[in-house]
């Protein structure tokens, strides 16, 4: 998927935070995962964000993390983003470490969850992270989550940082958004990290999203922003109203994220599994609600 217009960035527009495949005995599926990251990229993602929190990263080990990565960047030829934040700086180095010689493309850095770090603390992971590897990192900044908030100041300082590249921004925030990209660094990509409001950050300077609704609904997704990128603003709204119940499905307080997502890719015939504990299986119906969604998205839908 090609925009006609406006600045690209470097790893495209629509990234999917993939789920993890776990087979029935809830072990890691890697030739799941292949097959996944192979149907991704061929209905609207330009690349993957692998074990990032909708891939269930506290839930693998650390072996399981670097088999999952080599798999999936071995799988595909768009770019494959490696979630290897942990609360811990050291422990995040490492996995950093291990996801360059797994051959990934770039790296996911999310704040340090918990413990509830200073700026200063922040600031420190981050720098940490990007100077024990050569590649690009995008920074995610998701409060909900970590607990914290990446100040805009501090993004500002981060994004001098040579191989810091972009920022996952799901703080919830379009008019933060607005005033923070009216300051960055021109070649700095801002990526929506919230589904329900890419339309509103794409709107003050966002230049895509890494998106979960993606799973089956990244052509839709695509549409939506190419639409806004060349300048069919009421054709973006009209492609945005027809997503609005996947945002609706995505996540909820009975089904948190990634729970309704594997329910559709289980309805799809697509590797997925149940979520491993403390998210756990699909409630009963979960699934006759994600055929209920696929039916709502119509021609528009998971392949189209």
């Amino acid at each position: 998927m090609s925009p006609a217009a406006g600045p690209v960035p470097r790893f495209g527009r629509v990234l999917t935070a993939m789920i993890t495949p776990f087979d029935s005995g809830g072990g890691l599926d890697l030739d799941g995962a292949a097959r996944l990251a192979g149907w991704l990229a061929d209905h609207g993602s330009d690349g993957l964000v692998v074990a990032g929190s909708t891939g269930e990263a506290t839930m693998l080990s650390d072996a399981e993390k670097a088999d999952l990565w080599r798999a999936v960047a071995e799988a595909v030829t768009i770019p494959v983003l490696a979630g290897t934040s942990t609360a811990d700086t050291a422990h995040s180095v490492e996995l950093t470490e291990c996801a360059e010689k797994a051959g990934v493309a770039g790296v996911l850095a999310v704040t340090p969850y918990y413990s509830r770090p200073p700026q200063a603390g922040i600031e420190a992971h981050f720098r940490a992270m990007a100077a024990s590897t050569s590649l690009p990192v995008v920074l995610y900044d998701i409060p909900v989550r970590s607990g914290r908030r990446i100040y805009p100041d501090l993004i500002l300082r981060l994004a001098e940082v040579d191989n810091i590249v972009g920022l996952k921004d799901a703080a919830g925030d379009p008019a933060g958004t607005a005033q923070l990209v009216s300051r960055l660094p021109e070649d700095f990509d801002v990526y929506s990290g919230d589904d329900s409001i890419t339309l509103p950050l794409l709107a003050v300077g966002a230049l895509g999203t890494i998106s979960v609704e993606s799973h089956w609904a990244g052509v839709l997704v695509g549409r939506m922003i190419s639409a806004f990128v060349s300048g069919d603003v009421a054709e973006a709204r009209r492609l945005d109203a027809l997503l609005h119940p996947s945002h609706n499905f995505q996540t909820g307080e009975l089904t948190p994220n990634p729970i309704p997502t594997k329910a559709v890719l289980r309805v799809l015939g697509l590797p997925a599994g149940q979520c491993r504990l403390p998210l756990g299986p699909a409630p009963a119906g979960l699934e006759d609600e994600a055929r209920g969604l696929l039916a709502q998205l119509g021609g528009d839908g998971p392949v189209g």
